[in-house]
């Protein structure tokens, strides 16, 4: 719905009418609180050794644009499955140029909610 905004002041004794038309400004859109559970788990777990922004390593490779490169890296597979496999095998999915050093029991140490909400997230940078 628009809204109808009219103006008038008096300036220097000339009284000056403005009308304006505006548009409610858009909402905010509502983070889904599984992505953002899955950003906590990535933070607290993977951001030690994994940068979000592009050309960025730490310890690992950047996980910027994963949920992208993930569908084309292993044929008949999901990015979801190889996110996922990566994640709980990384050692059968090391990125060329990186040794595999990271962590082999965080499917242990996370509950499949965490882990299933840590996917999403990563599922969310394409």
């Amino acid at each position: 719905m628009k809204k109808i905004f009219i103006l008038s002041l008096m300036l220097f004794g000339v009284s000056l009418t403005a009308c304006a038309t505006m548009s409610p400004p858009e909402p905010t859109p509502t983070p889904d609180p599984f992505i953002v559970q899955g950003q906590n788990v990535f933070n607290a777990r993977c951001a030690t050794c994994h940068a979000l922004v592009p050309d960025t390593i730490i310890i690992g490779p950047s996980l910027y644009g994963i949920a992208t490169r993930a569908e084309t890296r292993v044929a008949g597979q999901s990015a979801e499955e190889y996110i996922l496999l990566s994640v709980l095998r990384p050692g059968d999915y090391v990125v060329e140029g990186f040794n595999n050093v990271m962590v082999t029991n965080l499917a242990k140490e996370l509950t499949n909610e965490d882990m299933n909400a840590l996917v999403a997230f990563l599922m969310t940078l394409k």
